[in-house]
């Protein structure tokens, strides 16, 4: 087993997008090979609806995947398809674009006004980008969840983990997305396919993220709840830890514990021609997209 260096520790920056939804990415629009397959991740949080409830009006998308779990309050969305549907708490959409679609997703929180949810963007492969666009839509419910006897607890979103799979399956990157909330003053280890990248999300308490580097393979520079620990530092709410080669991933929940996210997925390794919600593999495949949206041919018929 080999445990997988820290490759840097980020914290998600303040934006906006949509008709002016205030939320936090942590990464996207920089460097697409950096977490490849995956392009951008938002957290989008907050307990004004002033903030939120103007939502992510109409607007296309083409040769990606964007992949949407709520945690607290609803979304509402609606496409050019004349899909319709509404994203409960724990609840999953992957939508899989491919040639194209039009669609709005509306935030609404719950009766606190309160609004938590993540949106991944994931690349498809060349020979996946005008495939025709699909929705998987996943009930909180439907979600697995397993727990280890130290309390761990994990929601299997895609991928198989301890024995269990995710619901959503048919995913070009064959990516594992899991939630996971370890107990305060744990120490756990969770395997990685090697050749997968890799990114944990802390969004609750804070733990330390063991880093393979010094001696043996140790970094060792501080205690929490009394243990000495393998750590850079305590990493706490809206922080990304971005993962180089290795199968383990190691985390010492703090006092509080740690919840976070941790997403792995097989890179594609091609080029990336990138505008906005299009992402395509050149430069002329993404002024083909624009043309189509401004003379009305970027849907595509079904077969």
């Amino acid at each position: 087993m080999s445990l997988r260096p820290i490759l840097e520790t980020r914290s998600a920056q303040p934006t906006m997008e949509g008709a002016g939804v205030h939320l936090h990415r942590a990464f996207g629009f920089h460097d697409p090979s950096e977490l490849d397959p995956f392009l951008l991740f938002d957290d989008f949080r907050n307990d004004d609806p002033a903030f939120y409830a103007k939502g992510f009006p109409w607007h296309p998308h083409r040769g990606i995947e964007t992949i949407t779990y709520v945690l607290e309050g609803t979304v509402e969305h609606s496409d050019s398809l004349g899909n319709t549907g509404k994203l409960g708490p724990g609840s999953v959409q992957w939508m899989t674009a491919g040639s194209g679609i039009l669609h709005q997703e509306m935030p609404l929180g719950n009766a606190k006004g309160q609004m938590h949810g993540f949106q991944l963007w994931g690349n498809l492969p060349a020979a996946d980008k005008m495939t025709a666009p699909r929705y998987q839509d996943i009930t909180g419910a439907d979600i697995p969840e397993v727990t280890d006897d130290d309390g761990t607890r994990v929601r299997v979103i895609t991928g198989a983990f301890w024995g269990k799979r995710g619901p959503v399956d048919g995913i070009a990157a064959d990516p594992q997305y899991l939630d996971i909330s370890v107990p305060a003053g744990v120490k756990k280890t969770f395997r990685i396919d090697t050749y997968r990248r890799a990114f944990a999300y802390v969004f609750e308490g804070a733990g330390a993220f063991a880093d393979a580097s010094g001696p043996e393979g140790v970094l060792l520079e501080k205690e929490v709840m009394g243990q000495e620990v393998n750590i850079r530092d305590l990493s706490g709410d809206r922080t990304l830890i971005r993962f180089g080669t290795g199968d383990e991933v190691t985390v010492q929940a703090g006092a509080e514990g740690v919840r976070f996210l941790l997403i792995s997925g097989a890179p594609i390794e091609e080029p990336v021609a990138w505008h906005g919600p299009i992402v395509m593999n050149t430069q002329e495949e993404l002024r083909t997209a624009m043309r189509e949206l401004n003379n009305g041919t970027f849907i595509k018929p079904a077969h």
